[in-house]
């Protein structure tokens, strides 16, 4: 008697972060090197998105992951609180994202909602304030 055996579904993990974007295309460098160090950092498959006045959009950027690979997203709000955007818009993108391919997408707190950030932030205003004032 031969026994079928069943494949495991992998889970592979594709992430995308989302800004807000503006009109000023040097305002994305510091979101670009995030997005270069997470990919050296840990090799993972992913992607930057924007709400508005930049490219890629939340939902291309989902897609792209996707055909790298992905078959779940978690998407990280580069936004430094959880007003508006966070609360309202990025479920809504979500939404529309899974209908449209299908996986599965988590969202986590926005970035600026972290411990580690705020402390971040706080002691690298305390180094300029001390450059400026030696």
């Amino acid at each position: 008697m031969s026994k079928s055996i069943m494949p495991k579904h992998e889970k592979t993990v594709g992430i995308v972060l989302l800004a807000h974007g503006a009109r000023d295309p040097r305002w994305r460098e510091p979101f670009d090197k995030i997005l270069e160090m997470l990919i050296e950092h840990s090799g993972t498959l992913a992607s930057l998105s924007f709400l508005d006045h930049m490219e890629p959009k939340f939902l291309y950027a989902c897609q792209e992951v996707i055909k790298a690979g992905a078959n779940e997203i978690v998407v990280v709000p580069l936004f430094l609180g959880a007003g508006g955007h966070v609360r309202q818009d990025v479920p809504e993108l979500v939404r529309e994202a899974e209908r449209e391919t299908g996986v599965s997408i988590t969202v986590t707190q926005a970035i600026g909602e972290q411990t580690e950030v705020l402390r971040a932030i706080a002691e690298t205003s305390l180094n300029l304030i001390g450059a400026i004032h030696k």
